[in-house]
């Protein structure tokens, strides 16, 4: 038998006599199990005329925790994590683990990975990551210097049932990447001088090589991937450490494992970038006035990065600040190029694009008003382009008639296209409970992940629309 085979065969048999032997329960009084997914509900409590700034079921935020989800082929399971919280309180940040069984189509009870304590603030939203030998990792976000993140690994591969912690250490924003043949690569933030980007490195995701400042000049968002060893990202910059007045793009990566740092023309960059204007500029939306919200990158079949933002033009929520631009900037081998997608009606409205082999991009996202208008999220659309994306056309609702606002739609990474997007709807009018949900490659199905489970396994329950 193949000897990746029978590794998996003896990591799914620990992973099944771990369960048996916690009696399908609790695993210990700090590893729990939830009695089903509910996501965290947030309010930023920055309120104008139409609305807070961000609010609603944000179980699935922010586009700078990436990634969210993970397909594992060698057990067909798509594994995930999100910021849920407990039967009593809709604003308890408990960090959690799940995934999907494609071969069985259920899922267990969710992983408490780790209890915030009383932190209600889904900025402390976890990351996951898988290393070489299909051991989860998440990485639990932090908040600035007076919260600290965490760092655990399951204790079995391919298995949620229990989980150790490796590190405690000051990040936010965790981005972690396995490198093949490398180890982990993580992009995070620390609040050294407003939010400055860094990274560090590590063989084995026990011991690592330190924090590296990647840029710092007023603050900044990034959105990271790694794609065959390139590890690209690309990051906005805030006026005077305003975060309110988020503008720019810029574009750097490495392909060696952090040792060299290029713009996207191969210019070498000497860190950390401390200038606003500097060779990693891709465009000056600063000059038009506009913000930059960032929602997802990747690269095209030439190996060439393509960033997904939303532009504005203020900060505050409304039909004042429109149009909210739902944009693509690419780079076609000698300069950036600029389209829009679509428009909707919030600056927080996030979802991911997917550059598929087929020669399809494909987009997910909230850009339809829900029914919450000016609230964040909507209703959930898939847009097609056909070109490389330079035009795109609406092929599917998603969602329609919805109770509650969905939003911040992730891609997996390696998506299934039975699990192709991930999201958690809310009301960001008002407390409301928040369920999560999912979504195929066409978009013609939605299932509900269990808001309450009688059992240790069920099914996804088909979203009734109509």
């Amino acid at each position: 038998m193949h000897r990746l085979a029978t590794q998996t065969i003896k990591a799914l048999a620990a992973c099944a006599l771990t369960f048996a032997l916690a009696g399908g329960a609790a695993l210990a009084e700090d590893q729990e199990k939830a009695p089903g997914y509910r996501g965290i509900w947030f309010t930023l409590g920055q309120f104008t005329e139409h609305g807070d700034k961000y609010s609603g079921g944000l179980g699935t935020y922010t586009a700078k925790h990436k990634p969210l989800a993970i397909y594992a082929e060698e057990v067909d399971k798509t594994f995930f994590v999100y910021g849920g919280t407990t039967e009593e309180d809709e604003r308890y940040l408990l960090c959690m683990a799940g995934y999907y069984d494609h071969e069985q189509n259920r899922v267990p009870r969710p992983t408490i990975v780790h209890d915030k304590e009383g932190v209600d603030d889904p900025h402390d939203n976890p990351s996951i990551a898988m290393d070489a030998e299909g051991h989860i990792w998440v990485f639990v976000s932090g908040r600035g210097q007076h919260r600290p993140g965490f760092k655990y690994r399951s204790s079995d591969p391919y298995c949620i049932e229990r989980f150790e912690l490796i590190a405690e250490q000051e990040l936010t924003y965790p981005q972690p990447w396995w490198v093949e043949g490398e180890g982990f690569f993580h992009y995070f933030t620390k609040y050294t001088d407003g939010r400055e980007l860094y990274w560090e490195r590590s063989e084995d995701g026990e011991t690592w090589s330190g924090d590296v400042k990647l840029a710092g000049f007023g603050g900044h968002y990034q959105v990271s991937r790694e794609r065959d060893g390139r590890l690209i990202t690309a990051f906005n910059y805030h006026p005077d450490g305003n975060v309110d007045r988020r503008t720019n793009l810029y574009y750097v990566e490495t392909d060696d494992f952090g040792e060299t740092w290029r713009t996207v023309d191969g210019t070498e960059l000497d860190l950390p970038l401390e200038e606003v204007d500097n060779p990693a500029l891709a465009h000056d939306y600063e000059a038009d006035g506009r913000l930059v919200y960032l929602n997802d990158i990747d690269l095209d079949s030439d190996g060439h990065p393509v960033i997904q933002v939303v532009t504005s033009d203020g900060h505050e929520p409304g039909p004042e600040n429109a149009p909210r631009y739902w944009e693509l900037l690419r780079w076609d081998g000698a300069e950036w190029q600029r389209s829009v997608i679509t428009e909707s009606d919030h600056n927080y409205d996030m979802g991911s694009f997917y550059i598929e082999d087929d020669g399809h991009w494909r987009l997910i996202g909230p850009t339809a008003t829900g029914p919450q208008p000016y609230g964040t999220g909507g209703e959930m659309k898939l847009w097609l382009s056909g070109d490389d994306g330079h035009g795109w056309s609406l092929e599917r609702s998603i969602t329609w008639n919805s109770p509650r606002n969905h939003g911040y739609a992730r891609r997996p990474l390696n998506p299934h296209p039975d699990f192709y997007a991930f999201w958690a709807d809310g009301n960001p009018d008002e407390l409301s409970i928040s369920m999560l949900h999912f979504t195929n490659r066409d978009g013609s199905e939605v299932w509900t992940l269990p808001y309450t489970m009688a059992d240790d396994y069920e099914t996804p329950v088909s979203l009734e629309l109509d």
